[in-house]
């Protein structure tokens, strides 16, 4: 077989991550973005890779479970080639539990994540003072703690993948035409692009925003507080975040919701209080309808491919969609899961 010549259009999560994995594989990949590496919704701030509830299991949070397993070895690869960290962190999370009823909801997850998640992480019910002054508010004095979730900090990873990808030769440009096969990964304005071809909406934008604060919280687990996530980085950083706003009209502009997240992050984290704001972002996350990634074969476009709908999961998905869109691309061969089709949006 021929070695197949690849366009990634897009260089985000999505895009760079399939481009990674098909130039690891042999093929010839280049990289178009007008804008750059990382610089829609994949340069954020937070980095939150956190697993679905362990219950009611479906081929979306089996296919998320591999991924998160796949990921220490995805990035320490990604690392090695370009000599540049991710941030990546398998420290786990604390969630608050808030009364009785939750209280028994957790309990009885500690046994179907012993289930579905086996040996590879755990899922289990602890005192809050267990982890000192490091927990979220918790009515009962307990706390859920997964070692599944993990830490990346978004733009660091995308710096990443940048210099293992020109390390090996993989050009990323600003304009080149289309050879070869043409992997669409073009996050929120792609799926615009695409509802405009479609009969029904394909998918839409919604927008984020995030706080970065200088505060070196060590290697503590990321925390689930007040509906926020609470993301401490390697580099001495933490991340809060973030709004999910359906209805805006200044997409890359912070505003006053943004300062009440930071608020309300303080009130349930005390030593945040007086930490440096470093910078404040927002970003469209781009979801699909079915709210799954969409993979696979653009239709009536021959040779065109779509990687898209990352939404609020996109890193964690990452290592998994690379390698099955790799699969796809350099192999043919189609493992794409149900409910992950591009069909099931279109």
């Amino acid at each position: 077989m021929a070695t197949p010549e690849i366009t990634v259009r897009g260089a985000g999560i999505f895009g760079l991550s399939i481009a990674w994995i098909c130039h690891r594989r042999g093929a010839r990949v280049r990289i178009v973005d007008p804008n750059g590496p990382g610089a829609g919704s994949s340069g954020g701030i937070v980095g939150a890779l956190a697993p679905h509830v362990p219950e009611n299991w479906n081929p979306k949070k089996g296919f998320q479970l591999d991924s998160l397993l796949m990921a220490e070895r995805f990035w320490r690869e990604v690392e090695g080639e370009g000599g540049v960290s991710p941030g990546y962190g398998r420290l786990g999370r604390l969630q608050p539990i808030a009364d009785d009823h939750a209280l028994h909801l957790a309990l009885q997850r500690c046994d179907t994540a012993a289930d579905l998640w086996q040996d590879r992480a755990v899922w289990q019910v602890r005192p809050a003072a267990e982890f000192g002054d490091w927990h979220p508010p918790s009515a009962t004095g307990m706390v859920i703690h997964d070692t599944l979730s993990a830490r990346i900090h978004p733009r660091r990873a995308c710096a990443a993948l940048v210099a293992a990808l020109r390390e090996g030769g993989v050009e990323i440009v600003q304009d080149a035409p289309d050879l070869g096969l043409v992997l669409h990964a073009t996050g929120y304005q792609g799926l615009l692009e695409m509802n405009s071809h479609a009969t029904r909406s394909v998918g839409n934008g919604v927008k984020g925003q995030a706080a970065l604060l200088q505060f070196d919280a060590g290697r503590v687990p990321q925390l689930y507080a007040d509906g926020l996530h609470i993301i401490p980085h390697a580099d001495g950083t933490l991340a809060i975040g973030s709004t999910s706003e359906r209805d805006f009209t200044r997409p890359a502009d912070t505003d006053t919701q943004l300062d009440e997240v930071i608020a309300r992050a303080r009130r349930a984290v005390p030593q945040l209080e007086g930490a440096p704001i470093l910078s404040r972002w927002a970003g469209v996350r781009p979801r699909a309808r079915t709210r799954a990634p969409m993979l696979g074969e653009w239709p009536g476009r021959r040779n065109h491919f779509i990687a898209n709908g990352g939404f609020k999961i996109g890193f964690g998905m990452a290592p998994k969609i690379a390698d099955v869109m790799a699969d796809l691309l350099i192999d043919g061969r189609d493992a794409i899961p149900a409910g992950f089709r591009v069909t099931d949006n279109m």
